[in-house]
């Protein structure tokens, strides 16, 4: 343990990206909570979307800071886990969200259950097609947990319905410039496709930009997150829903985790928020900025 009661704790937070959206609002969540408690967070973020050997080098950067606890969002699971392993021999806890890590040590991990989620998502959406058609999926990138475990979802999913066709997996990288990109390529080549099951919401929203940028009438679109750009889209009837895969709370989650760990109380390996689908009946619960969302409580959630 490496903070004391008189001193406020300093926290480094890893996310993966400066694009996304989610990780935006991660890193707002932990602003928060950190100043209810009068801790301080340095954030560290990679300028190359995602990149592993930025990430790496920050981790150089943060053991030579000597935070009292660090907050981690994987670029790579894999690529990873040497860094959360100088971490560990540094004796820096470590509190994972969003995207589990395939090795090292940590204390506690806040996420959800993206595998279920993705089975969720995917019914919701062929519901819509009357369980039958064509469906383009937009996968994100190969090294987050979350991205796996979305798409083992879905390949699930996709075996338990024998009259939908999985069209193609579109790299859409988690990011919706990446997503707007290949999105085009995919039109420009003619792929026929009846809705579009997107990994997560920046995707999603890159494909509805395609989609208009091509003059192409928008076919069913899910995503996941519920970001305020996505209830928006929601709004404009351009996405058809999200899922409520939040970020910030669990960035706030990891946050208080940490702080309640160096005052010395035990906390649980695993935090699992519940996931809901969002669409316009009840997007009005989501249709507020990060900033006015309220935080999770934590003796609700972890009990």
């Amino acid at each position: 343990m490496n903070t004391t009661p008189n001193r406020e704790p300093n926290l480094a937070m890893f996310t993966k990206n400066r694009e996304n959206p989610a990780y935006a609002a991660a890193r707002l969540g932990a602003e928060r909570v950190a100043a209810r408690f009068k801790a301080r967070i340095t954030h560290y973020v990679p300028v190359v979307p995602d990149s592993v050997s930025e990430q790496q080098a920050f981790v150089e950067q943060a053991l030579a800071a000597k935070p009292d606890a660090v907050l981690f969002v994987a670029t790579d699971a894999e690529a990873m886990v040497p860094s959360i392993q100088k971490l560990n021999a540094a004796r820096i806890p470590v509190f994972s969200l969003v995207n589990r890590l395939l090795g090292g040590e940590w204390l506690c991990h806040a996420g959800s259950d993206d595998v279920a989620l993705a089975k969720d998502v995917y019914n919701y959406l062929i519901s819509l097609i009357n369980f039958k058609g064509r469906v383009l999926v937009l996968e994100g990138t190969a090294g987050s947990m979350s991205g796996r475990d979305r798409l083992a979802g879905f390949a699930q999913a996709f075996a338990a319905h024998a009259h939908v066709t999985r069209v193609m997996n579109v790299p859409g990288e988690f990011l919706q410039s990446a997503a707007r990109r290949e999105m085009a390529r995919v039109l420009a080549d003619g792929v026929a496709f009846d809705a579009i099951l997107a990994a997560n919401d920046a995707m999603a929203l890159g494909a509805i930009d395609a989609l208009e940028a091509a003059g192409r009438k928008l076919a069913p679109i899910v995503g996941v997150n519920a970001v305020p750009e996505a209830i928006a889209a929601i709004k404009a009837g351009k996405l058809t829903a999200t899922a409520s895969f939040d970020a910030m709370k669990m960035a706030c989650l990891a946050t208080e985790a940490a702080v309640r760990h160096l005052r010395g109380e035990t906390v649980p390996r695993n935090i699992t928020l519940p996931v809901q689908i969002v669409d316009r009946g009840n997007c009005a619960a989501w249709d507020q900025p990060f900033e006015a969302r309220a935080l999770p409580d934590w003796h609700a959630v972890v009990r």
